[in-house]
């Protein structure tokens, strides 16, 4: 049992197109989309959803309007300016989006007019696809604690790998370094590291390397469209070289990326014999055959 992450460190490097690639390729296997803020696996993936869970995070404030002698405190101690006042009533009403659930309102309210409960910020899912099975999520709009839902994403699809002895788990991970992507790489095999020949493409895979680096995770790297500029493209060669990460191939620009994409398929399934996916198979296999992804992990 194995778990191989897919990152990349900015939005829009083609690592989702690649996880679903990988699906068709790994035969015994199960899907994690951990990209919780962004989820968008489940549009190429097609799921069928089985079953459906609220995720709370954090609390919120309300102010119960009979209790409410419209003193102003509240809105005195709000440092977020989410107190409102209600217009000819005299009483407040506290701004959802602009509430950061600290409790000082309604720790310090005189009339104990303020609830504080726990809020409900999203959802997770478990799924059927034409692959295997998939736990997936999604965050409210303006919600926090996205670090949090992909912990319980991970832990989830990591039971049931277990619990249905299944092989290996594709994890689609949250793009940059912060808080979700460090969440996304605990007890994993591998990151694998999705990037292009740019300059801003180098300088965000290097910092996602170096957040690899820091947990001792071994990391793979593969460039996508990377016949747009193959001098970067060799640039970024010599600096996996540099950081002991092993260089697992380069896919070219390929349409097919698209076409496959916007009828809800993997480039597996719609263009198996283009270049592009002769390249993911090596890659895949190239993948496989890391000593990393021979170790079980997964606990």
């Amino acid at each position: 049992m194995k778990e191989l992450v897919i990152l990349s460190g900015k939005g829009g490097t083609g690592k989702t197109s690649l996880t679903a690639a990988f699906a068709s390729l790994a035969g015994n296997m199960m899907l994690c989309d951990a990209d919780v803020d962004a989820a968008d696996l489940h549009l190429i993936m097609d799921p069928d959803i089985q079953e459906t869970h609220d995720f709370a995070g954090g609390y919120e404030a309300e102010i119960i309007p009979d209790a409410c002698t419209g003193c102003g405190q509240c809105m005195e101690l709000c440092r977020f300016d989410a107190v409102k006042p209600v217009e000819g009533a005299g009483i407040f009403y506290i701004d959802g989006l602009a509430c950061e659930g600290c409790g000082v309102c309604a720790d310090l309210c005189p009339e104990s007019a303020i609830k504080f409960e726990e809020k409900v910020c999203g959802q997770w899912f478990a799924s059927s696809t034409r692959f295997g099975e998939m736990i997936h999520a999604r965050l409210g709009i303006a919600e926090d604690n996205s670090g949090r839902l992909v912990a319980l994403v991970r832990d989830e699809a990591r039971k049931r790998v277990l619990a249905n002895h299944i092989d290996i788990l594709l994890t689609d991970g949250p793009p940059g370094i912060g808080c979700p992507v460090i969440a996304s790489i605990g007890h994993a095999n591998a990151v694998l590291i999705v990037t292009e020949p740019t300059v801003s493409g180098i300088h965000d895979m290097e910092r996602v390397a170096q957040l690899a680096a820091h947990f001792k995770m071994p990391a793979m790297v593969c460039i996508n469209k990377y016949d747009l500029n193959p001098d970067q493209a060799r640039a970024i060669e010599v600096i996996a070289e540099k950081r002991n990460m092993e260089f697992v191939g380069k896919l070219p620009f390929d349409p097919a990326f698209t076409t496959a994409m916007v009828q809800g398929k993997s480039i597996m399934e719609t263009h198996g014999d283009s270049p592009a996916a002769t390249q993911i198979k090596e890659i895949w296999n190239r993948i496989m055959a890391h000593p990393a992804m021979k170790m079980d992990r997964l606990c």
